[in-house]
């Protein structure tokens, strides 16, 4: 990628030992962020709160991590990136403790504020780390390798966090990822070199970057749609499987498991297929997660219905996934980490709303509602995908797919 300053990389088997310790960061990050969607029906009976209320942990630490990435990731752009997400990590593992040992609601609201922050800044800075650690000509492979932590955390994290709370409770949970926060953090202080900023972007810089980018500022729009009718669905899919389909927790986890295991499959085919055309394999996954809603609206009220709505929704969540964050890369390839804040500002802020809309709609209109609140918005990120110019020529004449980073 353009944007990347060539630097003389550690070996390279110390290299990818680096980014198997980045993508730990990511796997540890994104479970703790998302591990309240599959325990909000234990969270809201041991703490006296409806699911909705208890979905707004997740939206608490969406909105911090989204809110705040631009400001910290500019204000801390001459920081060595090895000694910044060593810090973004005790600040994650302090959070899980707190988590698990605290007295009140709000407490467990501020202390995932605090988390949202930390993650916001290692979405934005965790891939272009990666990169640097490993040879010039493996770059990209190392940034996919960075980002198949998203479909490790869901095939693996979030059910693993399941079953352990059945099997235990959800305060013994968090401890134990307060527990791998600290390994992981080990591994980046023994595995990761000293790593000085790069492409050191003001805060009045990041926020003109879509001001004067055509290109990101519409793929900034069609990622508020996508995530906000994604995760205002997928947050509730726990209490929407026990409501419509009388599902066990161990279905549950098991269906969570499938979604995962889809994801790591339409991840992988995608890392192929965005390499041929960007916008036809976002386009295909957006439209396969619009008919797996529909069918765990139609049919999901039985087992069969249900994974088969899961598997298909997995496996389009996995190639819409890779495919908005390479529309952000291909959109602003000389400023990478100031992109990423913004995608990170836009997708963590809509993982929160999302969250925060959905749970409006179950509390007060039914869980049945957060289907259609899903299809919908997904649907507008499909039709603004379809209706903009981007992608047909770029002023120098080439295609959008010319400009993919070859993230995958």
């Amino acid at each position: 990628m353009s944007a990347r300053v060539h630097e003389s990389p550690p070996s390279p088997l110390r290299g990818w030992l680096g980014v198997a310790a980045i993508t730990a960061s990511l796997f540890v990050f994104l479970t703790t962020e998302l591990m309240p969607v599959g325990l909000l029906t234990p969270l809201s009976e041991s703490l006296d709160i409806s699911v909705g209320v208890a979905g707004l942990m997740v939206t608490a630490q969406g909105v911090a991590a989204g809110l705040g990435v631009p400001f910290i990731v500019a204000w801390t752009r001459r920081v060595d990136r090895r000694p910044l997400l060593t810090t973004l990590l005790a600040v994650l593992a302090l959070g899980n403790l707190v988590t698990a040992v605290s007295p009140n609601y709000p407490l467990i609201l501020g202390t995932r504020l605090c988390m949202g922050f930390a993650s916001g800044v290692f979405w934005a800075i965790g891939v272009s780390m990666a990169m640097r650690i490993v040879p010039e000509r493996h770059a990209n492979r190392a940034a996919a390798v960075v980002m198949s932590g998203i479909s490790v955390a869901t095939v693996v994290g979030i059910p693993l966090g399941t079953v352990i709370e059945a099997q235990t409770d959800w305060r013994t949970t968090f401890g134990i990822w307060a527990g791998l926060s600290v390994l992981v953090l080990i591994a980046v202080v023994a595995l990761i070199p000293s790593m000085p900023s790069q492409n050191a972007v003001s805060v009045r810089e990041v926020f003109q970057l879509p001001l004067r980018n055509g290109q990101l500022r519409t793929a900034l729009f069609i990622v508020v749609f996508f995530v906000l009718g994604h995760f205002g669905a997928y947050t509730f899919v726990r209490p929407y499987l026990e409501d419509t389909a009388d599902a066990s927790s161990a279905f549950i986890t098991t269906v969570l498991i499938i979604f995962g295991v889809g994801g790591a499959v339409g991840n992988f085919v995608a890392g192929y297929t965005v390499n041929k055309s960007l916008r036809g394999t976002f386009v295909i996954g957006l439209v396969g997660l619009l008919v797996a809603l529909l069918l765990l609206r139609t049919v999901g009220n039985g087992e069969t219905g249900a994974v088969v709505a899961l598997v298909l929704w997995g496996l389009s969540f996995g190639a819409v996934q890779l495919s908005q964050i390479n529309m952000t890369l291909a959109a602003a390839p000389e400023t990478f980490e100031a992109a990423m804040s913004l995608n990170t500002m836009a997708y963590n802020t809509c993982i929160a709303l999302g969250a925060l809309f959905g749970g409006l709609f179950v509390d007060h209109v039914g869980v049945t509602s957060v289907i259609w609140f899903g299809v919908t918005l997904a649907a507008a990120s499909l039709l603004l995908r379809l209706g903009t110019g981007w992608g047909k020529k770029t002023p120098d004449n080439e295609s959008e797919d010319d400009l993919v980073p070859t993230a995958g």
